[in-house]
């Protein structure tokens, strides 16, 4: 048998291999990941100095600005560093750790939106018992589940991976650590990491994926047996999250389940941009400007740091 040498270091493909593009998508990578981490720490910000936005569904909302700080920081400084050093060369054992990360945070993003959907359906459909079911203690309490559940995932995988030897040195067909792609430039038999990412991602992404959206069949029902004026309150609560979720869902469906996903296409790096960079840029404009809450408590406090 032919002995093969063992990878320490893969090569990412990253979005572009022109040398004249990688200054020009440095800035405006950095640009945008400058605006995500404002956005989401102006929301965050906001929600804690305001009383009016202390409550359980903005305490939520302010969860969910802290894990797009943390999700996009997984990606975006690495794709900074690629441009910048035009090497586009990582550790298998920060490869790993980059998608333990990006693992984490997403499937934390993901429970935390059932988590919200939760929380719209008590607030709509229960509304007398609303403060009785979600006081502080068990919304601390649903933010400390959906971090262990996201930890737990991840790290299934990872210690799966560390059986695995990397011999190939076709370059990962993306610009971040992705699980499959790292898979694809494996000289070890995958068929236990394939089918571990099958399982769990139908019993737990189906079930997170059916306590986003059956919360919602509830909801419309209730929503239709309201006045008018009370049926808009209801929608106006519900709209940007449900945008949010459409957005995550749609980008994270076209990407891992269209059937081109093993051609590994620039249709298929801007669809990553997307889920993995411009939702978490888009999120805190969703949720700001769709919200009018948000933006009185927003002009509120400019008008307090001008006068």
């Amino acid at each position: 048998m032919e002995n093969q040498t063992v990878l320490y270091t893969l090569v990412l493909s990253g979005l572009s291999d022109l040398p004249s593009l990688q200054f020009p998508l440095f800035l405006v990578f950095l640009l945008v990941y400058l605006m995500t981490l404002t956005g989401n720490l102006l929301i965050v910000l906001l929600i804690c100095t305001d009383s009016h936005l202390q409550t359980p569904m903005y305490f939520f909302l302010g969860t969910l600005a802290c894990l797009d700080m943390g999700y996009s920081s997984v990606t975006i400084p690495r794709m900074l560093f690629d441009f910048h050093t035009q090497s586009k060369i990582i550790s298998l054992q920060a490869c790993i750790t980059q998608i333990y990360f990006f693992v984490f945070f997403l499937i934390s993003e993901l429970v935390l939106l059932a988590v919200m959907s939760y929380d719209r359906y008590i607030a709509i459909c229960r509304p007398l018992h609303y403060k009785q079911i979600m006081h502080w203690k068990a919304c601390v309490l649903l933010v400390l589940g959906v971090l262990m559940i996201s930890m737990l995932y991840p790290l299934v995988h990872v210690l799966f991976l560390l059986k695995l030897t990397f011999c190939r040195l076709n370059p990962l067909q993306s610009f971040f650590c992705d699980l499959p792609q790292l898979l694809l430039v494996s000289c070890s038999d995958t068929f236990i990491n394939l089918l571990l990412i099958l399982i769990l991602a139908i019993f737990l992404g189906g079930g997170i994926f059916a306590l986003t959206f059956c919360p919602y069949i509830i909801i419309l029902n209730t929503i239709m047996k309201m006045s008018k004026a009370m049926r808009s309150k209801a929608f106006s609560t519900c709209s940007s999250h449900l945008t949010v979720v459409f957005l995550v869902y749609g980008t994270l469906f076209f990407s891992y389940f269209h059937p081109n996903a093993k051609d590994h296409s620039a249709v298929d790096k801007v669809v990553s941009v997307f889920y993995t960079i411009l939702t978490p840029l888009v999120n805190p404009l969703i949720y700001s400007l769709r919200n009018e809450i948000m933006k009185i408590s927003l002009k509120r406090s400019l008008r307090t740091l001008i006068f």
